[in-house]
């Protein structure tokens, strides 16, 4: 035998045998306790000096063991079909809950369903007739099924691109539209919120304001928008949400039209200009991201941007809209996602998936008003806007000695937490970090913000008394790294986390 066999036997050996004395112990207990052959031997020894009352002490013990074995056996068929009838009633609720699901998406159906026979029928639900005989409200010979899309088209017929000619930097940029927003709007936001909101820009395409209520996070995304000259697209969410067709909408097979949301018209209007689009998801988490918004987190998720594309119909039409490929939509580049989320007990959960795919930025104060000078919106090209976030890259990039220590980081969390921050996490701080300087901030506190908020924030699925005691440890390792009070972020989140505990 090698060395390593034997060392393996040697140190398992005290376990199994210890497992063996167990298993025999039982075996011996469960042995004399039934060994009828010694009962009947006893019975023997003694039945013939027993005689009046002692024998009616021989017929009792007998029956008290009697019954005694009978309650053992009692109690282990009363906790048997316990636990069968408990593990059939959890069977049964699992079963109810997917029997409810399903009827919940049924239902939904249903309704939209009905949505689509409301458009051709009146007020008395009786289907109504042009003078032709044809249904009111169905596709016309010569109509496009893309009633909005193919009016954007006629819109840009004639157009011209408007050549937006813009020179500032993105550092200028923030203190710009801070400032826009105080003059003009009487929104007041810290410089650094700013700062974290426009480098966000670098990193994702989808942009989650978190944070209490009335902290404006929904007027940050309207006021971005006002700014560029390009009014922000509005889309409340509702609890109904379900699917993907509430972003893109639906071909409806009675009227041969395909109902199209603001959305959808918006991401085609962009694919004629070079402007910067805001679509801002109102209360995103009142029904499940995921539910509405995965396939746009798959397709912004290809590193190929032309591989972004949508399909909308699966047949084409004469008639279809100009940019549409084979009943296909390309997304757009020049439009950012902004969702708003609130975290009560009427909302959902942001998971996982969609965080890691997100860039949050955390609103809890309300910023003093101050003065600001007198400030005109600005057009933004994307060209250009696109041009300075890959520039900052360049001229900013994350430093050797601040990767090693993310590396190093990045091992303690995994030695301590079980937690790794992942290629897509890192691919996220080379560009949010350098764009976070060149918007004027530092890049420490640039980093301290990502890992407060993408790394951190994991820690809250953890068994937190378990990871107690280790708190302590990672802030001492986080001022050993880079230095003493210079990750408030960081040592902030774990200080709340602590005391949740």
């Amino acid at each position: 035998m090698s060395v390593y066999g034997e060392f393996f036997t040697k140190f398992m050996e005290p376990f199994f045998e210890g497992l063996m004395t167990i298993l025999k112990a039982i075996a011996n207990g469960l042995g004399q306790m039934f060994n009828i052959v010694n009962y009947i031997t006893v019975i023997n020894d003694y039945k013939s000096d027993l005689k009046g009352v002692g024998l009616v002490i021989m017929i009792l013990t007998i029956l008290l063991l009697l019954a005694i074995i009978a309650i053992i056996i009692f109690f282990i068929y009363r906790a048997i079909k316990t636990y069968v009838k408990y593990r059939r009633n959890v069977k049964k609720e699992d079963q109810l809950v997917d029997e409810i699901e399903i009827l919940n998406n049924e239902v939904l159906k249903l309704k939209k369903q009905n949505a689509k026979i409301a458009e051709l029928t009146n007020e008395n639900g009786e289907i109504e007739y042009d003078e032709n005989g044809n249904i009111k409200g169905e596709l016309k010979e010569g109509e496009s099924r893309f009633f909005k899309l193919s009016n954007v088209d006629n819109k840009f017929k004639e157009y011209t691109p408007e050549e937006i000619h813009n020179d500032f930097t993105l550092e200028q940029l923030c203190e710009i539209f801070r400032n826009y927003s105080a003059s003009k709007l009487k929104l007041y936001y810290d410089i650094h919120l700013i700062r974290l909101f426009i480098a966000s820009f670098a990193s994702n395409k989808l942009i989650i304001l978190e944070g209490i209520s009335g902290t404006g996070k929904t007027s940050l995304a309207y006021a971005f928008g006002s700014f560029v000259e390009n009014e922000t697209t509005v889309a409340s969410v509702q609890p109904s949400w379900r699917d993907s067709t509430e972003i893109f909408g639906y071909f409806n097979e009675f009227t041969k039209k395909f109902n199209e949301t603001e959305i959808l018209e918006k991401m085609y209007e962009a694919q004629y200009t070079d402007e910067v689009y805001i679509t801002l998801l109102d209360e995103m988490n009142i029904s499940r991201v995921e539910y509405y918004f995965a396939e746009m987190l798959s397709i912004l998720e290809l590193p190929n941007k032309k591989d972004w594309v949508i399909e909308l119909v699966p047949n084409v039409w004469p008639d279809d809209p100009e940019k549409l490929d084979e009943g296909k939509l390309k997304i757009p580049e020049n439009m950012w996602y902004i969702g708003t989320i609130n975290n009560d007990d009427s909302t959902f959960m942001i998971t996982d998936k969609v965080y890691d795919r997100a860039m949050p930025i955390a609103i809890d104060d309300k910023c003093e008003e101050f003065e600001a000078p007198d400030t005109e919106a600005l057009k933004l090209s994307y060209k250009y806007f696109d041009k300075l976030l890959k520039d900052a890259s360049k001229e900013h990039p994350v430093t050797d000695e601040t990767l090693e220590k993310v590396a190093q980081l990045d091992r303690y969390v995994i030695d301590h937490f079980r937690l790794a921050f992942g290629n897509r996490i890192v691919k996220q701080l080379r560009e949010f970090v350098p764009a976070f300087v060149a918007c004027g901030g530092d890049e420490v506190l640039g980093l301290d913000y990502l890992i407060a908020h993408k790394i951190l924030r994991k820690f809250e699925q953890l068994n937190l008394a378990y990871i107690k005691d280790e708190i302590d440890g990672l802030i001492n390792y986080l001022e050993k790294l880079f230095g003493k009070d210079k990750t408030p972020e960081c040592k902030a989140y774990l200080l709340r986390l602590k005391k949740t505990i």
